[in-house]
């Protein structure tokens, strides 16, 4: 490897996770992505407590070799989806944007869902107009409640994005907050890219889909790899890392990286040295018997 690849090899630390290209997808990413969740304002709501460096936050994740960005148009409202193209328009050729559809913020904050006809075909131009692209990489539908996946037909807001794909505003599918049973109904409907639920080292219900999805090349993306509202054991994992010689968030996400080569990250920041943390989790090598014991947390 000459010297300028050497260069551009250590300063595009999200490269060292390796990438993923999902069965039908017409793009491939690195394992690292970025999640834009936290750019809006607290409770991801209203502008960002500070509008540059959010703008600095998206910009260092591509110098980093980031080229998939997790969004969405009902983060702020609008705000998450604006940044991004503030800061990142015009977009690079192999940049993939990943959005979701089927939830919607209430006037008091409130998340609520989405899944009508009307609404589904609103937010996905809502998602373009603030993009500012003609067709979306990805569009997630999102389905379930706060609590976690039902077992309620998909087929009709599904049957909805199909209809969007096919008129060349939408590039691929993605469901989010799914059972097998919705999994296996969606891919009996069109090609299935990626799907996005919740796991991390202690909610592991998604287990059983993360192989579903690995045997059949669709990319699980897990969201809350932290805890997400549900806060992680840190005083365990803080004790690991110190052996492993890491810190304790570098240790999740590795962990995640480790469980399965389908496994997608985007964990999100508002803070430039966070990112760097978290992309660094890329290259953290595991030893078997750190695997074994994270292996052995107690799970849900």
């Amino acid at each position: 490897m000459h010297g300028d690849a050497i260069g551009a090899w250590m300063t595009r630390p999200a490269e060292h996770a390796g990438d993923y290209t999902p069965a039908g997808a017409t793009f491939t990413v690195k394992r690292i992505g970025f999640g834009a969740m936290q750019l809006p304002g607290p409770g991801v709501w209203g502008p960002p407590r500070d509008h540059a460096a959010a703008l600095a936050v998206l910009r260092e994740a591509l110098a980093l070799g980031i080229n998939h960005i997790d969004t969405s148009d009902y983060y702020g409202p609008h705000v998450a989806n604006q940044l991004v193209r503030e800061a990142l328009a015009p977009y690079p050729a192999d940049l993939v944007i990943i959005t979701k559809v089927g939830g919607v913020r209430g006037p008091d904050k409130s998340w609520g869902v989405a899944l009508s006809r009307t609404e589904l075909i609103a937010a996905v131009h809502d998602n373009l107009r603030h993009l500012g692209v003609e067709a979306i990489d990805v569009v997630n539908l999102r389905v379930g409640t706060n609590k976690g996946p039902n077992e309620d037909s998909i087929a009709e807001p599904l049957s909805v994005l199909i209809e969007l794909q096919q008129q060349g505003l939408i590039k691929h599918l993605g469901l989010s907050n799914i059972s097998a049973k919705q999994l296996a109904e969606g891919r009996a409907m069109a090609s299935i890219v990626c799907v996005q639920n919740s796991y991390n080292v202690i909610n592991r219900r998604s287990d059983p889909l993360i192989a579903e999805c690995a045997a059949n090349g669709i990319a699980f993306v897990p969201f809350g790899p932290l805890g997400g509202f549900r806060q992680l054991d840190w005083n365990r994992l803080d004790a690991l890392a110190a052996r492993a010689g890491t810190k304790p968030r570098q240790l999740a996400l590795a962990w995640l990286l480790h469980r399965a080569p389908n496994v997608l990250l985007i964990p999100g920041t508002s803070h430039v040295d966070h990112l760097r943390e978290n992309v660094a989790a890329g290259a953290l090598p595991l030893s078997s018997d750190i695997l074994e014991e994270l292996e052995s947390e107690p799970a849900v």
